[in-house]
């Protein structure tokens, strides 16, 4: 999926599209709160099979019903090419590989504090996901994201003035504390490329 697709998904563009996207996702992470994932995969596939197993016999007697030779119904995708080429396996491995690489040295410059002022950010940061995590486990957190995702680009939309005027204050406020503290406690300040 290219990023188009994604923004017109997420802005409900095909609402059709958009509820049945959502609409899985949330019934998939639903089901892991009460299942394991070993269970909710077989069910879905258990599912999956029932339906098309179904199908297939479905036809079958409507065929000798009405002695007509129409095939197999999934012919047309029995026949379709489901594998990977070595092209997109190399062009998606190279960019996960780029992610991964710049991950590690963007860890490795905040571990091995080479800006002092980034390094907190990071420290306040995972000090804060602590409290997240004692909260919320991950699949909450999954669900939340899911709902949010297909939740705020709609309200933004409708309402971005407003937002983009509040956003804006608290960007101010925080830049000013961000500003004070660094102006009374020594070592903060960041020094400026020449």
């Amino acid at each position: 999926m290219d990023a188009e697709r994604v923004v017109e998904l997420l802005y409900w563009r095909d609402v059709k599209t958009s509820g049945v996207v959502f609409g899985a996702g949330l019934s998939l992470l639903l089901s892991l709160t009460l299942c394991s994932i070993v269970s909710v995969s077989s069910y879905i596939t258990l599912a999956l099979l029932s339906v098309t197993i179904c199908f297939r016999i479905y036809k079958g007697i409507l065929q000798a019903i009405q002695k007509s030779d129409e095939g197999h119904p999934f012919k047309l995708y029995l026949n379709q090419d489901v594998g990977l080429s070595k092209e997109t396996v190399h062009k998606y491995s190279d960019c996960a590989l780029a992610r991964f690489n710049t991950t590690v040295i963007e860890l490795r410059r905040l571990f091995l504090v080479e800006d002092l002022v980034d390094s907190l950010k990071f420290a306040v940061l995972m000090w804060i996901l602590t409290y997240v995590g004692a909260l919320f486990n991950g699949l909450t957190l999954l669900i939340l994201g899911l709902v949010g995702m297909f939740s705020f680009p709609i309200i933004y939309e409708k309402y971005k003035v407003q937002i983009d005027h509040y956003v804006g204050m608290a960007n101010k406020q925080v830049k000013d504390i961000i500003a004070t503290v660094q102006a009374k406690v020594p070592g903060l300040k960041r020094v400026k490329a020449d």
